[in-house]
């Protein structure tokens, strides 16, 4: 399957901000590990950056909700066609590596498998959260699965797969945080000034229902800290048009933040209102309180409701395994809630201690890093016919 030249190629698929974040780590460290060994595919900005051959912009598949897919059912389609259509060439890629994004990347790692073609998943499907009898799916058409949370080995003992936990991509990625004075000077706003991060998603659906939701948050809080200041990150899958024209009748003190590291961004913020997502485990590492928000379409969110079984919706209270963080959900993500909660995240300096607490303990449960290289060599195996370890 190798081209002519001897290099092995790799077809690597996210629909994610946040998996093209964890794929460009990862093309990144198998260039270290093995140079022979390329990608192309589906990504973002960071996975081009990173030299990974981009097929289809991955922001044209990154929706969330049922409602919001079959909008998008077309673009989907269409995607998926072209991918199969890469499978089935003669000179077909050496290896299929899957980030998260269960929906479609299931459906591709059964033609896959089909073409035997080894497949790597990195990031699991969330089965422990719901569709538990995914994990029989996943044994089927998937070689090795390379997992970020310790617990979720549990769930693929005993099946015909390679399920590995190798630690969280995020732990690779922060550094050594910038101090908040110096993030601050750069944007021109006081040291001493209340700063609020506003955090509304990466996905076009996502800035839909929850955006007008932070912003009147913002109106609320400064009518209480009028010296209150506020970070907005523009995602790398969004436009800064977008925003410039969702703020261009709004009077309010926000300033929007291209091409910066999420953990230096949270850790100039005092507090921060997030929707869930990895988002929130980047400010979690980045030991800044926050209050999880999210909202979706109402048909949308009672479909989630009927098949989502765990406790919590964020990651950080995932992870901790009780509620660290407040998580404010559909009807309760009424901005008077937002805003009373980072208000006493300001103001209670025992209740910001108490998320603080809780957020280290948080970064101690997931580890050391060394994900990205783990996973690098797997595909380099892979893509050289060790499908298993």
């Amino acid at each position: 399957m190798s081209s002519q030249d001897g290099k092995r190629r790799a077809l690597i698929v996210t629909g994610e901000a946040s998996g093209d974040l964890h794929g460009a780590n990862l093309i990144r460290a198998a260039a270290k590990v093995d140079p022979g060994l390329s990608f192309f595919g589906v990504g973002g900005k960071r996975m081009a950056e990173a030299g990974c051959d981009i097929l289809i912009p991955s922001e044209e598949l990154a929706v969330m909700g049922a409602v919001e897919v079959l909008a998008n059912i077309r673009v989907i389609a269409r995607a998926m066609r072209k991918l199969r259509t890469v499978i089935d060439a003669e000179s077909k890629p050496d290896l299929v590596v899957l980030i998260d994004y269960p929906g479609f990347n299931l459906r591709l790692a059964r033609h896959a498998k089909a073409a035997d073609i080894p497949v790597l998943y990195y990031i699991s499907p969330k089965v422990w959260a719901w569709k538990k009898e995914r994990v029989k799916t996943i044994a089927r058409f998937v070689d090795r699965l390379a997992l970020i949370f310790p617990f979720e080995e549990a769930y693929f003992q005993g099946l015909d797969l390679e399920a590995v936990y190798v630690g969280n991509p995020l732990m690779d990625e922060v550094q050594d945080l910038e101090s908040r004075e110096l993030f601050r000077n750069r944007y021109g706003i006081e040291t001493a000034a209340p700063v609020i991060g506003l955090f509304p998603g990466s996905r076009r659906s996502e800035i839909r229902y929850n955006f007008q939701t932070l912003v009147q948050s913002a109106r609320l809080i400064l009518q209480d800290k009028p010296s209150a200041r506020f970070l907005l990150p523009v995602a790398s899958s969004l436009p800064r048009a977008l925003f410039d024209e969702l703020l261009a009748e709004e009077d309010l003190p926000v300033t929007l933040v291209e091409n910066e590291s999420i953990y230096d961004l949270a850790h100039a913020c005092d507090a921060v209102a997030c929707v869930s997502g990895t988002v929130t485990l980047q400010t979690a590492l980045a030991g800044t309180p926050m209050v999880v928000v999210y909202r979706m379409s109402p048909v949308s969110f009672a479909i989630a409701r009927l098949l989502v079984k765990v406790p919590y919706v964020s990651l950080v209270n995932i992870v901790a395994g009780e509620e660290v963080v407040r998580e404010l959900l559909q009807e309760e993500a009424k901005p008077e809630n937002i805003a009373a909660e980072l208000l006493r995240i300001l103001d209670d300096s025992g209740y910001n201690q108490q998320i603080q607490r809780g957020l280290v303990a948080v970064k101690e449960k997931m580890g050391a890093p060394g994900c990205s290289i783990r996973v690098a060599k797997m595909a380099s195996e892979m893509s050289q016919g060790k499908v298993r370890s």
